[in-house]
């Protein structure tokens, strides 16, 4: 079957079409990506003001609680009750208070932290709160207002009803992270504690009121209330409010498919890790139980500053598609109509074009049945005329341009096997820097937050020693709780060794440039290697070259480099093995070479590239930092460091230092 011809006036035609069509095509494209962006943006905007609005409404909340504690505080009523601690006095004072303001929690606490009095279970009482960030700062004599995470057995002392309200069951939901859990029993609670000063200003104990969060809808039915006001065309919410717990729904005006409140359904995975484990904002689109909203979460964070929940607002997607399908279908309509318009003129300028061209097309066909020195009339001044006197030249120089073009093939393709072999290995060179670029990045970065981490740790870290050693001077040997106590101290230690060597993977010090004799240094490694590890079992062998010159480098530097490569060998052949050091020298290089080799238990293929990045270890009390630490030095004095490796069969650390220092 002959293949399909298509006559130049459908080309030429198509010549014109194309570029009409792709310019309606783009700007198509750009037309619905600038309405479809609007539309988003102004639909995050919404809800990010939203969002706004009811951290204002939550924080009114917990203020209108921290007014009603902090007066009731300072009523000179209040001080003379728990004073005298008249019980009934303080109920006469708290009960009605608490029906009347809608508390859920308001309780009488003495100069200790114990309960004198509570509003909600007034049978239980005499319970110490004294550990609770709420009572301590309060009878230091500071107001304290925050959201907390209320635990299962304190639920249960606050009353039977709150404790069944708390309670809720965990619904699998789709998009959410993977969890166990069935039931919640925790409370989230808002929550304000004032201190209670007597007539000379001295404290005798504190209020403390809150409200339960758990399936109360009183506070998202604001939320929304206030920040969406009306329904739509088809009677459903505008908007919606959510309260989590964790990545629980504990109090919600968002309807499952039953049309029921979607109490205990779960956050997103990809919104939890943002908002709980980051601590940060989401402003975007997100699955929200059965459907797509716009919609906006912020952590809620305790005293402490950890995230122990978030608060959401949302609008559903589908009213906003719409309009996108709307304004798209309109803004297609106008397009498609200048399309057709210019599918027509195209259509009338081909035919025009043609007509040259086919005479053309005839001459070129005589040429090719074999007739030489055929002349076509040049009628045009343009590019046709052009090509027609080209077309007669063409036909006198034919056979020598051929053997021109036979020659200039064969020595491009000479040249595109040389450009190409250079190019491979230019990019094999990019390759490899890329890497290290990538290396280096990596290593600032983990060092600034292990600094910063390291530098946190230390403060308290340094009161629990002390205290510990408090511990252990005030505890007789014999005693029966001792050795936890030795125990914390020697875990201590090791936690104190932890943090030294972030400290020292973390510090950029500048080299301190002197003398380095590397088989003396070697040497005195060796002989004091065995206070660190157990030689025991270990054969070890030194094979020095004689001729090894002093090198330049931090000597400090370069010893850590060979004592941690000595010992990782040495632990890496628990039932003993060889230990093989040798050096080497490459003078006209310039370089030295230390080799560290074992014959123990070699390295997986798969960890042979993570070796050299912070904090990847294989030993179970390894930090991860000693080989890291290692290449940046090695890497800082100009040389590099490698390592050849098989399963069971052992391991060769290589590393090779120049002899000056540029």
């Amino acid at each position: 079957m002959p293949p399909m011809r298509f006559p130049i006036k459908a080309k030429l035609t198509l010549a014109t079409l194309i570029p009409l069509s792709v310019a309606i095509f783009f700007c198509w494209l750009t037309g619905v990506f600038i309405l479809n962006s609007r539309i988003v943006s102004q639909a995050q905007d919404k809800v990010r003001n939203d969002l706004n609005s009811a951290r204002e409404i939550y924080l009114n909340e917990i203020g209108h609680i921290r007014d009603v504690v902090k007066f009731t505080a300072t009523a000179p009523y209040t001080a003379d009750a728990l004073t005298t601690g008249n019980t009934s006095g303080i109920a006469a004072i708290l009960t009605p208070l608490k029906t009347a303001e809608k508390l859920d929690v308001f309780m009488a606490l003495d100069a200790t932290g114990k309960v004198l009095y509570r509003a909600n279970n007034p049978a239980a009482f005499g319970d110490d709160r004294s550990k609770s960030q709420f009572v301590t700062r309060a009878l230091k004599g500071e107001i304290v207002t925050g959201t907390s995470i209320i635990p299962p057995a304190e639920m249960a002392v606050e009353g039977a009803e709150l404790a069944r309200q708390a309670t809720m069951p965990a619904v699998t939901t789709p998009h959410a992270r993977p969890a166990t859990e069935t039931i919640e029993r925790a409370g989230m609670m808002l929550i304000a504690a004032a201190p209670v000063r007597d007539k000379a200003g001295n404290i005798i104990g504190t209020l403390v009121g809150g409200v339960l969060l758990n399936n109360n809808t009183t506070l998202v039915d604001k939320i929304k209330n206030i920040v969406y006001e009306g329904v739509q065309s088809d009677g459903k919410d505008v908007g919606s409010a959510t309260i989590f717990l964790g990545d629980l729904r504990i109090a919600t005006n968002v309807l499952n498919s039953k049309g029921n409140r979607a109490i205990g359904t779960r956050l997103s995975e990809e919104v939890y890790n943002r908002v709980i484990l980051r601590k940060e904002k989401w402003i975007d689109g997100a699955f929200v139980v059965n459907n797509w909203y716009f919609t906006a979460y912020e952590p809620i964070l305790s005293l402490e500053g950890v995230p122990i929940g978030c608060l959401y607002v949302g609008m559903l997607e589908k009213p906003y598609t719409a309009i996108k399908f709307k304004l798209g279908f309109i803004f297609s309509g106008v397009l498609l109509l200048g399309a057709l318009i210019g599918f027509a003129v195209s259509g009338f300028i081909g035919t025009r074009l043609a007509k040259p061209i086919r005479e053309l097309e005839n001459m070129a066909r005589r040429v090719a049945s074999g007739e030489r020195d055929v002349q076509i009339r040049v009628h045009t001044r343009d590019e046709i005329g052009d090509l027609a006197g080209q077309f007669n030249e063409m036909t006198r120089t034919l056979t020598q341009r051929e053997e021109d073009i036979r020659e200039l093939n064969r020595g491009l393709e000479q040249k595109v096997q040389q450009r190409t072999a250079e190019l491979e290995e230019k990019n094999q060179l990019l390759v490899k820097t890329r890497q290290d670029l990538v290396r280096a990045e990596k290593l600032a970065a983990i060092g600034e937050l292990a600094a910063g981490v390291a530098h946190e740790i230390n403060n308290p870290m340094a009161i629990i020693r002390g205290n510990t050693e408090l511990l252990q001077m005030s505890i007789p040997p014999e005693a029966d709780n001792r050795e936890e106590v030795d125990t914390i101290f020697q875990q201590m230690g090791r936690v104190e060794r932890i943090v030294a060597n972030l400290l020292k993977f973390a510090r950029q010090e500048q080299k301190n440039l002197g003398t380095v004799f590397i088989n003396r240094l070697l040497r005195e490694i060796l002989s004091q290697v065995g206070h660190q590890v157990p030689l025991s079992g270990i054969n070890i062998r030194e094979e020095y070259a004689p001729d090894i010159p002093e090198i330049e480098g931090d000597s400090d530097q370069v010893r850590q480099v060979f004592i941690n490569l000595v010992i990782n060998a040495v632990q890496a052949m628990p039932g003993g093995g060889d230990l093989t050091i040798t050096t080497g020298i490459d003078s006209e290089a310039g370089k030295c070479e230390i080799t560290v080799t074992d014959t123990g238990n070699g390295i997986a293929l798969e960890n042979l590239e993570q070796i050299f990045n912070p904090f990847f270890t294989t030993k179970a009390g390894g930090t991860g930092l000693g080989l890291s630490v290692s290449y940046g030095i090695i890497r800082d004095h100009g040389g590099r460091i490698e390592v050849r490796s098989e399963p069971e069969k052992g391991s060769m650390f290589r590393v090779v230092l120049p002899v000056k220092q540029r």
